[in-house]
C-alpha cells in the first residue's frame, strides 16, 4: 500500500498521532469534500433541491455498501448510527415470554441494555454463551445450547474491549443450520475486516460510518436479508417506509429502505459512500492485513515496556490494541498521552461489564491503529507510555 498517499490524503496526519480509529477515524479528503460540497450546494439552492440534484450519487451508496458486503442494494438501509440499525433490526423481532436470545460474553452495553428490556417487558430469556480458552465465542457451547426456545443469535463480531474478532460465519452455520434468526453488530468491522454477508450467514447487519470506514459521524448501514422481507416489518414506519394506499390500508416497500425514515443527513450519507468508495480503491484484503500487522507491531512493542499489560483476548485479532500500566488509570493515560497530540481512548466495565469482570478488568486503555498509522507513530506512542 502507498502509505503516503494514504496520509497525504488525510489532513489530520499532519495535525495528530490519530490511534482511536475504533472510536472515529481521521477521516481522507475526499470524504470531507463530498460532505461540505453537498453543505455548499444546501446553502446555495436550498436543501431539498440539493438532494434532487444529488440523487444519482445517494443511489450510489446504495451498490457501494453492497459491494462492500457482497450483497444486493434492496438489502441495504441507511440509518443515522449502528445503534440505530441494530435496534430497529432487534426491534423488528417478534419475541414472546420464555423465547430465548444468545449473545456473548463481550456483547456491547448499549445491545444488553435492550436485551435486559425486553427480557423486563415481554419476558424473553438472555443467555450468554462462554467463551473458548481463546476468548472468544465458544462454537460447541453455542450449538449445545440450541433449542426449540431460541429465538434470536445476537452477538458483537468485534467487541470494544480487547482486539477479539469473534467467528461470526462459524455462528452463522449454526444459525443456519438451526432456523434461528442471527443478528451480528458489526459496528467496528467495515474498514478492517472483509466482510461477506452470504458467507457469514447473518439475517441482518448493522454498521458505522464513523470507525474503519473513515466516514463521518452520524452515518451508517443496515442489512437485512432479502428472504426475511416477505415476513419481518421495522418496529416504526413513516411514508417513506410505507406508502398509504386507502383509509385504512398501507403498504411497505419491499425493499430493506423499509426500515429508513424520510429525512436524511444527505452530506452524511454522500460522505459515508464517499468513505466507502475510498475504502474499496485500497481493497479491504490489502487493508485487513495491513492492520493485523500494525496491531501486531505495536502488541510486541507494548509488552517490552516495563509495567504494561495488553489485555487482548481472542483466537483472530484486529486492530484494536488494549492495555494497562501499573500506577496509572486508564483516564490518566489518556489524557497525558493527548497532551502529546497521541489519540487513544479508553473502554470501561460499563461498555462490556460480563467480560470485564470475567477477567477482573474495570478500566483499559484502548490504542486502535489503521492503515494510514506508521511504525514510527508505534515508536511514538511506546516511547511516550515508557515515559509517563
Amino acid at each position: 500500500m502507498d502509505i503516503a498517499r494514504a496520509r497525504a490524503d488525510t489532513p489530520g496526519c499532519t495535525e495528530v498521532v490519530h490511534f482511536n480509529n475504533a472510536g472515529a477515524a481521521l477521516m481522507p479528503q475526499a470524504v470531507i469534500d463530498a460532505q461540505i460540497g453537498h453543505l455548499q450546494l444546501e446553502a446555495r439552492i436550498g436543501g431539498y433541491e440539493a438532494a434532487e440534484a444529488a440523487g444519482d450519487r445517494v443511489e450510489a451508496c446504495y451498490d457501494s455498501i453492497a459491494r462492500l458486503l457482497n450483497c444486493s442494494r434492496e438489502e441495504i438501509a441507511l440509518v443515522e448510527n449502528a445503534t440505530v440499525g441494530w435496534c430497529l433490526a432487534f426491534y423488528a423481532v417478534d419475541l414472546q415470554p420464555g423465547d430465548r436470545i444468545l449473545t456473548t460474553e463481550a456483547e456491547y452495553s448499549s445491545n444488553y441494555i435492550n436485551y435486559l428490556k425486553v427480557a423486563r417487558d415481554k419476558g424473553a430469556i438472555i443467555d450468554v454463551v462462554p467463551s473458548d480458552a481463546s476468548g472468544q465465542l465458544d462454537i460447541e457451547a453455542l450449538e449445545g445450547m440450541i433449542d426449540g426456545k431460541v429465538k434470536l443469535i445476537a452477538i458483537t463480531h468485534v467487541p470494544t474491549n480487547g482486539g477479539l474478532v469473534n467467528p461470526a460465519a462459524e455462528v452463522g452455520r449454526v444459525a443456519r443450520a438451526n432456523g434461528i434468526l442471527y443478528l451480528l453488530d458489526a459496528c467496528q468491522s467495515p474498514g478492517q475486516i472483509t466482510l461477506d454477508v452470504e458467507a457469514i450467514g447473518c439475517d441482518f447487519l448493522s454498521a458505522t460510518g464513523r470507525k474503519y470506514l473513515r466516514g463521518p459521524r452520524g452515518s451508517g448501514f443496515l442489512y437485512v436479508r432479502k428472504d426475511l422481507l416477505k415476513t419481518i416489518e421495522p418496529p416504526m414506519l413513516d411514508n417513506h417506509a410505507a406508502v398509504w394506499t386507502a383509509r385504512d390500508q398501507f403498504e411497505l416497500r419491499g425493499d430493506a429502505r423499509r426500515f429508513e425514515n424520510w429525512e436524511f443527513n444527505y452530506a452524511a450519507v454522500l460522505g459515508l459512500g464517499a468513505s466507502v468508495d475510498y475504502a474499496l480503491s485500497w481493497g479491504i484484503d490489502a487493508i485487513e492485513q495491513r492492520v493485523v500487522s500494525l496491531a501486531g507491531n505495536l502488541r510486541s512493542a507494548l509488552v517490552e515496556i516495563p509495567g504494561v499489560t495488553t489485555t487482548d483476548i481472542g483466537a483472530s485479532k484486529c486492530g484494536i490494541v488494549t492495555f494497562t500500566k501499573d500506577g496509572m488509570e486508564a483516564p490518566e493515560l489518556r489524557a497525558a498521552l493527548r497532551a502529546q497530540n497521541i489519540n487513544v481512548s479508553n473502554s470501561t466495565i460499563k461498555s462490556t461489564r460480563i467480560d470485564m469482570e470475567r477477567r477482573g478488568l474495570s478500566d483499559i486503555l484502548r490504542a486502535s491503529v489503521h492503515y494510514y498509522n506508521t511504525d514510527e507513530e508505534i515508536e511514538r506512542l511506546c516511547a511516550a507510555v515508557a515515559a509517563l
